[in-house]
Parts: C-alpha cells; sequence; structure tokens
C-alpha cells in the first residue's frame, strides 16, 4: 500500500476504531448487548445524523470502505480459531445431520422467499448466507467469492443485524409458552440466531447450559461456511469459464476456486483443533477477530441512508422477516430432535 493510499484510508479508519471504542464501552456496560450488533447500529446511526453522514459519506468512505471489506476478511480468517472440531463432533452424528440440514433448508428457503419477494439474485444470495450460517462474517465471504459489489452487502448485512437483534428480545419470552427445557433452548438458540454475538447475548437468559451448547450447535453452522464459499466459487469459476468460451478467448481475471481468506479460516479450524494454541493466544485472536469484525461492521452500517432504505427496501424487510420466522420454526424442530 502506497503512502497516498494510507492517507486516503486511515481518517476512515480512525472513525470504524473510535466507533468501535464505544461500542465495547457500550458493552461492558451492558452485556446483553452484543458488541459487534452495536458497531453496526453506531454506522447507521453516523450515516444519518447531518453532523456526522457528511464526513460518513465524504472524507472517511474510502476508510470506512477499506474497512467493511478487508478487515471483514481478517476477521473471518480469525473465526475459524473459535471452532474447535472435537466440541462440534462430541454432538453426535444425528445432531450434526440436523444442524446442516436446517442450515441447507434456511439458504434454501430463505432464497426461496427473497426471489419470490422479487429481489435481484445477489441480494437473495447474500441474505441467504447470512441468515443460514453467521451473519454479516458470511455475508462477507459469500461476497467476496461471488464477486458482488461492495455496497451491494450493506442491505443484507442491515437485515440480518436487524432480524438477529430482534431474536435477542423476541425468543426468551418462548421459553415458557413453549415448554422448552434449558438444553432444548440452548440448542434452539445456536441452531437458528445469526451471529455469534447474538447467539450468546439470546442463550445467556436461560444461564450457563443453555449458553455452553447454544455456542456448540452455532460453530458448528459456521464450520459450513468453508464447504459453502467453495462451492458458490466453484459455480463462478464454472460460469467464468463459460463465458469465456463464448466468448471465444480466455477471460481475464478468473476467480480463485476457494478464495485464500477461506483457506485460512480453514487453518485457522485445524489449528484450534490441534490443540496446540494456549488458552492465552486464542482470547488474543478472538480480542483481535472481534476489532477487525467490529470495525468492518461499523463500515458497512456506515454505508446505510435509512431514507433510501425505506424507500427501496420494503421488500427486502418483508423477506427477511419471513425468513427469520421460517429458520426460528426449522431451528426449533432441530432443537427438540437433538435434546429428546
Amino acid at each position: 500500500m502506497t503512502h497516498q493510499n494510507f492517507t486516503r484510508i486511515l481518517p476512515g479508519l480512525l472513525t470504524a476504531v473510535v466507533a468501535l471504542a464505544f461500542a465495547f464501552a457500550i458493552h461492558a456496560a451492558v452485556p446483553a448487548l452484543p458488541a459487534m450488533t452495536l458497531a453496526v447500529v453506531l454506522g447507521l446511526l453516523a450515516a444519518n445524523f447531518p453532523g456526522t453522514a457528511v464526513w460518513t459519506a465524504g472524507r472517511a468512505r474510502p476508510g470506512l470502505d477499506f474497512a467493511g471489506k478487508h478487515l471483514m476478511r481478517g476477521g473471518i480468517v480469525l473465526l475459524g480459531l473459535k471452532v474447535s472440531l472435537s466440541d462440534v463432533l462430541g454432538l453426535g452424528w444425528l445432531a450434526l445431520l440436523l444442524i446442516t440440514a436446517v442450515v441447507v433448508a434456511s439458504f434454501a428457503g430463505t432464497y426461496g422467499i427473497s426471489r419470490l419477494f422479487r429481489l435481484p439474485s445477489d441480494t437473495a444470495l447474500l441474505i441467504a448466507t447470512g441468515f443460514s450460517i453467521c451473519g454479516a462474517s458470511a455475508i462477507g465471504a459469500m461476497a467476496a467469492v461471488r464477486r458482488i459489489r461492495h455496497r451491494d452487502t450493506v442491505l443484507p448485512v442491515a437485515l440480518v443485524t436487524l432480524c438477529g437483534t430482534l431474536a435477542i428480545g423476541v425468543l426468551p419470552l418462548l421459553v415458557h409458552p413453549l415448554q422448552l427445557s434449558t438444553e432444548a433452548f440452548g440448542a434452539w438458540t445456536g441452531a437458528s440466531v445469526h451471529d455469534v454475538g447474538q447467539v450468546v447475548a439470546t442463550a445467556q437468559t436461560a444461564g450457563p447450559a443453555a449458553l455452553a451448547l447454544a455456542v456448540v450447535v452455532k460453530l458448528t453452522r459456521v464450520i459450513l461456511l468453508a464447504p459453502m464459499v467453495a462451492l458458490a466459487g466453484a459455480e463462478q469459476r464454472i460460469r467464468h469459464r463459460r463465458e469465456a468460451d463464448g466468448d471465444g478467448g480466455p477471460a481475464a481475471g478468473k476467480p480463485p476456486l476457494v478464495p485464500l481468506f477461506v483457506v485460512g479460516f480453514i487453518t485457522m479450524v485445524a489449528l484450534r483443533s490441534s490443540g496446540w494454541l494456549s488458552s492465552g493466544w486464542l482470547e488474543a485472536a478472538a480480542g483481535l477477530q472481534d476489532v477487525l469484525l467490529g470495525a468492518a461492521l461499523f463500515g458497512l452500517g456506515s454505508a446505510v441512508r435509512i431514507r433510501t432504505l425505506l424507500h427501496t427496501g420494503a421488500r427486502a424487510v418483508l423477506a427477511a422477516f419471513a425468513a427469520w420466522v421460517l429458520i426460528a420454526v426449522l431451528g426449533l424442530a432441530a432443537a427438540l430432535l437433538i435434546v429428546r
């Protein structure tokens, strides 16, 4: 990176760091509010308050876009250090099959609902990926492998944050009406809530047993990010080759079969599963991951203009709520089978 480029992105990066400090401070005061969700919300506020909107849309924009794209990929790589294969396999094969089925059905159902509401195919793909796997991180990974424009990830990230935040308030209220055990609630949360931080915020309301199971179930969904993105990359590569053949010559910029950050994610999963890293290293990596993803999410949130969203995103909001209900039902069915 040249000095000129660094100078260009520095104001936006510093803005993201300051906003992230506020997000962590609020989270420390109110632990039920996930820091990553707060980062998106602060980005939305910064983009829509008259005093800060000019800054986020102007001088800070290059750095915020850099954070939303490149820091997101770094955060996805480090996300792999949270996944231990021994913990995942400890759920048992039936649970693994059920969780995989929920992810596949959620992806297909959300994509179908999005298309039914006449959303563009790229938007539907990103919403389906974020809702079915791990929120904004999955959206960033899919956008990268399918070469979807950065600005087209803004709406899906806003929707997955909105619905994930809704789950924090709604799911605990349904424990008694549905007569769920602590373990069933934990499994339901892990199988249906989008972002890891949102899962923790939701499951902890039922105690440590629910939280422990919710996190393992959720991380099992996270590990499916790698094969899903790899399949999307392979499909993109095949399409790219067909287009090149149709044009009668090789196409420039052929997409990689598996992006480097996905390889990094898989490597981090293997490293965590090996047991070589001490708890101190894992805690340090988790802190760095929160910083990278938090800055990225603030950058994405700061690109959302509420007025534009209300005019153009009404169908997307309805589609997201329908998909949220579908995934909650699928996750509940799987959870009851897992803990029976």
